[in-house]
């Protein structure tokens, strides 16, 4: 949940970029990449990709992103939920990709549209098809007043931390938190860009499409 601009999407061979160390990324992820949930997963190669994907994103957006994750995180360990960490890392790079580039939107609107740019990143690291299919989910349908019933644990975390960190919605299940992580990683004003895109993009364009009616 988050606007801003960004290049063009280059297409499928990005999967093939090579991930850039830890050390090369933005420094104002620096704090954020060194809490727990983050750097434990700094070695492993698709949470490498997506962070490097990550780096064309607006700097506003990035952090948001991060942050996402990381307030996702800590719900999962308050309530014992286990779920696909690296693959909420990547979900949570590309959740708000789809409001940046010069694609057109369909009517599933920028969820949707980050749906698809995850899941072309996620087949070209050679992801299955079932854990493809949960974390586009999850993108698919972070913006959603609440979670579907039925959604997986992904689905239901990337959806909290997204709207905590904009929203504030749901900070008694990880009190304190939300404030640390932005005086970590700061982006003034981020929840009133956030309404004015929104606000901009329109309801259709931004909330999921609705499911294909079968004759």
């Amino acid at each position: 949940m988050a606007a801003g601009t960004e290049v063009p999407e280059s297409g499928d061979e990005e999967a093939s970029w090579p991930a850039v160390p830890p050390q090369a990324l933005p420094g104002a992820w620096q704090p954020l990449l060194g809490r727990p949930a983050l750097a434990e997963l700094l070695g492993h190669p698709l949470a490498g990709a997506a962070l490097t994907r990550m780096r064309r994103l607006p700097p506003r957006v990035a952090l948001h992103s991060l942050r996402t994750f990381l307030l996702a995180d800590a719900r999962a360990r308050v309530d014992g939920t286990p779920y696909d960490r690296v693959g909420l890392l990547a979900a949570a790079a590309f959740h708000d990709a789809g409001l940046v580039g010069s694609s057109p939107l369909g009517r599933g609107g920028f969820p949707g549209r980050s749906a698809e740019l995850l899941d072309r990143f996620l087949a070209g690291h050679q992801v299955g098809a079932a854990r493809r299919g949960a974390l586009t989910r999850a993108v698919r349908e972070h913006m959603r007043p609440f979670p579907a019933r039925g959604a997986g644990p992904e689905a239901r975390l990337l959806h909290f931390g997204a709207w905590l960190d904009v929203t504030g919605r749901g900070e008694r299940h990880v009190p304190g938190d939300r404030r640390r992580l932005s005086e970590l990683a700061p982006t003034p004003w981020f929840a009133v860009s956030f309404s004015a895109r929104v606000a901009a993009c329109g309801l259709r364009r931004v909330l999921p499409a609705p499911p294909a009616t079968h004759r």
